[in-house]
């Protein structure tokens, strides 16, 4: 299927590994140019070369801190230098390790941290991104959260509580801007396996919560992704897709 992005340009937050690199490749599958922006420069590059090699398709990266204003205003800079951005991709980084439960949170440290990478950054990136794209009457901005914002989690706290903030965010954003063509949804991944998440969890004890009975991969959040990127979306905002293999309970 056609999803009539080619050519487009995607600015993907956090998207030099794990979910945001399976969105990159996804997206530069359809066609879609990219701006990359993620902190490690070393990342980076291997990620342009990967993707402009395996895709023929402009790459540009980004090196910066997402808790940064002054990186976000560098990186609307450069973004407005190489054409402007018709698809926000916000993938913020994980909360602290190990996760714990809200009780065993007493550390303000981890909480300042997790305020800072998970919901202080993705709002930085939202009020100075979006602006750029409400007046080309087309946009997509689509943010990865996690299915803990519905259905709290064991162990989950800082995570949930911060990536609710961010997904309260983005349905204001999408009731504020409708008019102007651009959609926000948001895609709440749960058990969906990267490297990271296998170094912070027993991924056979979490499979064993799922209905499905196995993990989701990051190429089936890449797809979603893509799907909410493109033209048959246009009349999908404000909502929040689960990407959790029928963990949620929640029937809304």
């Amino acid at each position: 299927m056609d999803l009539g992005i080619s050519g487009k340009r995607a600015l993907v937050v956090g998207g030099s590994q794990g979910l945001g690199l399976a969105v990159c490749e996804r997206l530069a599958a359809e066609g879609v140019n990219l701006l990359v922006f993620a902190r490690n420069p070393e990342r980076l590059a291997q990620c342009q070369q990967k993707l402009q090699g395996d895709h023929g398709v402009s790459v540009e990266t980004f090196a910066g801190d997402i808790v940064s204003e002054a990186d976000i205003d560098q990186l609307v800079a450069k973004a407005q230098e190489v054409g402007g951005v018709d698809i926000l991709v916000l993938n913020t980084p994980r909360p602290p390790s190990p996760m714990r439960d809200f009780l065993d949170e007493q550390d303000q440290e981890r909480w300042d941290q997790g305020y800072q990478q998970q919901l202080h950054g993705a709002l930085l990136v939202l009020r100075k991104v979006v602006p750029l794209m409400t007046t080309s009457g087309w946009g997509r901005v689509i943010g990865i959260t996690s299915a803990s914002i519905k259905q709290p989690m064991p162990r989950h706290a800082i995570s949930g509580i911060f990536r609710a903030g961010v997904q309260v965010a983005l349905k204001h954003l999408a009731l504020e801007i409708a008019h102007t063509g651009v959609t926000v949804n948001a895609v709440a991944p749960a058990t969906v396996v990267t490297p990271a998440f296998s170094q912070i969890h027993d991924v056979s004890k979490r499979v064993e919560r799922v209905p499905l009975k196995r993990a989701g991969t990051p190429e089936e959040l890449a797809a979603t992704v893509a799907f909410l990127a493109s033209e048959h979306a246009g009349f999908i905002t404000g909502e929040n897709i689960q990407l959790d293999g029928g963990q949620t309970g929640s029937l809304l």
